[in-house]
């Protein structure tokens, strides 16, 4: 499981320094990764296992599916297939970095099977401008958490 927050720096090339107690866990899960958004607003990292297994339940549903097809617009726009290197780095696809602001320092955060890469002042702003809600704390109570 990735869990915990860490910062890390983009350096001048567009890749990020894994920290180490994530990349330890991300070599178990191969040398591939898929690295993309839905929106552009922060980098997910996904190992290819588990990226995979997102397109087979998409493969799933129909063409017509507008959810499906504006998911997929939208992570193939921002994605590409990435090779983890040997000093632990992840490039951040160029349309992606530039949407997503990633310069200098950036979060890098578990979310269980992926990370999520944020340039730090964004993912502080959108912490603060997002706060767990009341409605948020109900649902997570409903699924005895």
């Amino acid at each position: 499981m990735l869990r915990g927050s860490y910062l890390a720096t983009v350096d001048e090339k567009g890749r990020v320094k894994i920290p180490a107690d994530f990349l330890a866990e991300l070599r178990r899960q191969g040398k591939r990764f898929y690295v993309t958004s839905e929106n552009g607003d922060c980098a997910k990292i996904y190992p290819m296992k588990v990226w995979d297994e997102i397109e087979r339940k998409l493969a799933k549903l129909s063409s017509h599916n507008q959810a499906k097809q504006k998911f997929l617009t939208r992570t193939n726009y921002f994605g590409q297939v990435v090779e983890l290197d040997g000093q632990g780095r992840i490039l951040i696809p160029p349309v992606l970095r530039d949407t997503a602001q990633m310069k200098g320092e950036v979060s890098v955060n578990g979310q269980l099977m992926h990370l999520e890469v944020w340039n730090h002042a964004r993912f502080l702003e959108q912490m603060k401008n997002n706060p767990i809600t009341a409605e948020d704390a109900k649902a997570l109570d409903d699924l005895g958490i």
